[in-house]
């Protein structure tokens, strides 16, 4: 799966124009402030929070989040220093640290249980259905990878079926007319797709609930900015920690900064919530602990670095250890 030419000449405009507005500093009145990328997804619920409500003011700190709509484009706007950091997806940053990118996790957020899928017509039962189908997913994203991986198990090829390239949130549009019966991507667009037309027309033929532990969104930086920025990436976690903090002792409120966010209702936030596991602070640190169980990212690292090889977009695994770094965690949980 190649990725297009207007996906790189995207890449490159793109990187160039951010980098006009450069990664933010100190304000005049001395705040400190701090660039980083996102895509739209229910599992930054604590990151929406912390914005409305400026929850990282408290710790001297402004951030602003800016938006890409396909998540294929974030690693390298942090490489290139138009953004200071990121949130993206585990097997993103595997990928990226096997090319060679010096950046490492520094807090993972979540596990996907189920809000990340494989969605279909109905008349298509299960991944074994879509042999010879065209099928909407974005390039290098975790759609990509979650779509090798569903049929890895189901033992077809990425030349089994017919890629058609659209962003995440372009996929329901690719769906609703009929251009593909078959489409990869995250949630809230899954939800978007399977409820459009009564529900009567599309369903979930593989989700990331059938592989726990595979898809996973973590914290970002560059080891550069882990030298030059470090308290400054402390109040970043401190920041969604308070948000994930709210989102569990008052879920309804959450869901309204949540939903006016992603532009669903509350219900459909509390919904969503589901289909995915935000780890608490001492979950994180496990996480990032060698164990041979599907909570540790280094049972992730080894599977994502095999599927990647075999998928012809990295020559070598990485070592695990350089994808991660504790001491982030470690020194918020010694407080």
């Amino acid at each position: 799966m190649r990725r297009r030419n207007w996906v790189k000449f995207a890449a490159v405009t793109l990187t160039a124009a951010l980098a006009l507005a450069g990664p933010t500093g100190a304000s005049a009145a001395g705040e400190k402030k701090i660039k980083l990328g996102v895509v739209t997804w229910i599992g930054y619920g604590p990151l929406y929070i912390a914005e409305t409500l400026d929850l990282w003011k408290k710790y001297g700190l402004k951030v602003k989040l800016q938006n890409f709509t396909d998540p294929a484009l974030l690693p390298g706007a942090i490489m290139g220093g138009a953004l200071d950091g990121g949130f993206i997806t585990y097997d993103q940053l595997v990928g990226q640290v096997a090319k060679g990118d010096t950046m490492k996790a520094v807090m993972p957020l979540d596990f996907s249980n189920g809000g990340d899928a494989v969605v279909a017509t109905l008349d298509i039962k299960d991944i074994a259905g879509v042999k010879g189908q065209k099928v909407a997913f974005a390039p290098l994203s975790p759609s990509d990878f979650l779509l090798s991986f569903a049929l890895r198990k189901q033992g077809l090829k990425d030349s089994d079926i017919q890629a058609v390239g659209a962003g995440p949130e372009a996929v329901p549009a690719a769906m609703a007319s009929g251009q593909v019966k078959v489409g990869v991507t995250y949630e809230p667009m899954v939800s978007q797709i399977t409820s459009s037309e009564g529900g009567k027309k599309f369903h979930v033929i593989y989700s990331s609930k059938q592989s726990p532990g595979l898809l996973s969104d973590v914290l970002v930086f560059t080891d550069k900015s882990m030298k030059t920025r470090q308290d400054m990436i402390k109040a970043v976690m401190r920041g969604y920690l308070d948000g994930l903090d709210m989102i569990r002792k008052k879920p309804k409120d959450a869901a309204k900064i949540i939903g006016k966010a992603l532009g669903i209702s509350e219900q459909e936030v509390l919904e969503q919530q589901q289909t995915i596991y935000a780890l608490s602070l001492p979950e994180m640190l496990t996480a990032f602990t060698k164990a041979p169980v599907p909570e540790s990212f280094y049972t992730a690292c080894a599977a994502i670095a095999d599927i990647l090889q075999t998928k012809g977009q990295i020559a070598k695994s990485p070592a695990c250890e350089n994808t991660m770094e504790t001491r982030f965690i470690q020194a918020l949980l010694a407080k």
